[in-house]
């Protein structure tokens, strides 16, 4: 494909002119929604709630051809514009200040070819909506832990989850995508169209385009044996010893991500617990169900744990297990990295910060990136780190705002203590805002081609609100 030919202008906020809106409202089949809306306030919401932007539009597109209509508003008249899927992105990436969001969550449909073992998938899907078709033929794609995040994202950024040791990360299984462009063409992407976007969006989050529609690679998983084992604090620094061997030689089968957290006021957790400080992991094991539980034996008598929920249940279930603990509107604030080793020095400080945390929801995961994810070369998508063994993420995390402070406060210092003993760079979907460095450190040797094709497909960076790569004309 030749280069996007855009003319470069300066931003010049929101437009005010009534009768180019109007235009524009009549191209829409979805809904224009502008500040002083009725529903206003509600649309413009993100997950975090800790974000609140003011955007000057909001486009909720009906299909690609609004897609193609708001993109190429936004370009003639030089807007802001962020592009919101599921909302759920840890900065709030998809909505800004001023200018348009261009919103897809009405772009929600699903299409199994259990034949081809694919899914097809609109980009304003949620992977509760994937999860949901895909189970019934007895299938399951890669995806992260909470299942009311939305598929665009999490899947543009990698896509680290329960699946990850036997099936790869969720860009490992993107076999083809339908993006609009920044000069508002429609191409599709793939191992035999326009190659290198197709190597760019897996890993590169939005910064290339619009993905209207995913093809999935699917594998056949039904029931997993998995639930969480919980521990005492005390028993954490001798947990994560034992851990930190197991999990990188365990089978693929097995997954496992570690954590510190508060015992949920759940019904399944034992009441003189709820609320306890414990440590634990969460497993899925996929293999032979009739093996499971002697899968499970040395990890049973290894410590006995004071929590063992671990059994039979469908993949659909374990998938949506935390969506009541985490609900849309809470204030979020995050940290991560990317792990090599856990090191007795590092495991000391992460008891440290992961026995004090700030509020009943804040925690910190340790999900393994091993097993098929590094069967995939450091180059052959923008994901660098496929030589890592853990993506760490640490969230604070509570419903009121007045908390914020400690949550940051908390999370930063932990951070900042266990950085030096990280990889260096970071999971994008992990990341809040940042800086370019903290970009550059997480692509690595792949960030410069990056450039070149961000620079081929988006020369003037018209898809900036995001964990940017800027192109050529405008690098620093």
């Amino acid at each position: 494909m030749a280069p996007v030919q855009v003319k470069a202008k300066p931003d010049r906020g929101i437009i005010t002119d009534d009768g180019a809106i109007s235009a524009f409202r009549q191209s829409l089949r979805g809904e224009l929604i502008r500040p002083g809306a009725k529903d206003y306030d509600e649309v413009r919401k993100v997950y975090n709630a800790m974000i609140d932007r003011r955007p000057g539009l909001i486009a909720r597109c009906e299909d690609v051809a609004d897609v193609i209509s708001a993109v190429n508003f936004g370009c003639e008249n030089n807007l802001l514009v962020s592009v919101r899927g599921g909302g759920h992105n840890a900065g709030g990436l998809g909505v800004c200040d001023d200018g348009l969001v261009i919103d897809l969550s009405r772009i929600r449909y699903t299409r199994v070819d259990p034949a081809a073992h694919t899914v097809r998938v609109g980009g304003g899907c949620t992977w509760a909506d994937v999860d949901h078709a895909t189970h019934a033929f007895g299938l399951a794609t890669p995806t992260g832990t909470i299942s009311t995040t939305g598929v665009g994202g999490l899947a543009l950024g990698g896509g680290v989850g329960h699946l990850t040791r036997k099936c790869g990360l969720t860009i490992d299984n993107i076999l083809a995508v339908d993006m609009v462009l920044a000069d508002g063409s429609f191409v599709t992407a793939s191992d035999e169209d326009n190659e290198d976007l197709f190597w760019a969006i897996r890993g590169g989050g939005g910064n290339f385009g619009i993905v209207t529609s995913f093809l999935f690679r699917t594998h056949p998983i039904h029931t997993d044996y998995a639930g969480p084992m919980l521990w005492e604090m005390e028993d954490a620094p001798e947990v994560m010893k034992w851990y930190r061997e197991y999990i990188t030689t365990a089978p693929e089968d097995i997954n496992g991500f570690f954590a510190f957290l508060n015992v949920p006021a759940a019904p399944q957790f034992p009441e003189h617990l709820h609320g306890k400080t414990m440590c634990g992991i969460v497993w899925c094991y996929v293999g032979d169900m009739d093996k499971a539980e002697k899968v499970f034996e040395p990890i049973r008598s290894f410590i006995k744990p004071v929590v063992d929920l671990v059994g039979l249940m469908p993949h659909v279930a374990l998938q949506s297990a935390f969506d009541a603990i985490y609900p849309p509107g809470h204030q979020w604030y995050w940290k991560a990295d990317f792990v090599n080793e856990l090191s007795d020095e590092a495991i000391d400080l992460h008891v440290k910060y992961g026995s004090a945390l700030p509020s009943p929801q804040s925690t910190t995961h340790f999900y393994p990136i091993n097993g098929a994810a590094h069967r995939v070369g450091n180059s052959d998508t923008p994901w660098a780190y496929r030589d890592a063994t853990w993506a760490q993420v640490i969230v604070g995390v509570d419903p009121d705002p007045a908390n914020n402070d400690r949550l940051i406060t908390w999370a930063r210092a932990y951070w900042e203590a266990v950085h030096p003993y990280s990889a260096g760079g970071a999971y994008v979907n992990f990341m809040m805002e940042e800086g370019q460095d903290r970009v550059k450190a997480t692509y690595r040797q792949n960030y410069a081609r990056l450039v070149e094709i961000k620079s081929k497909y988006d020369p003037t960076n018209f898809f900036r609100v995001n964990q940017n790569i800027k192109p050529q004309m405008l690098k620093s």
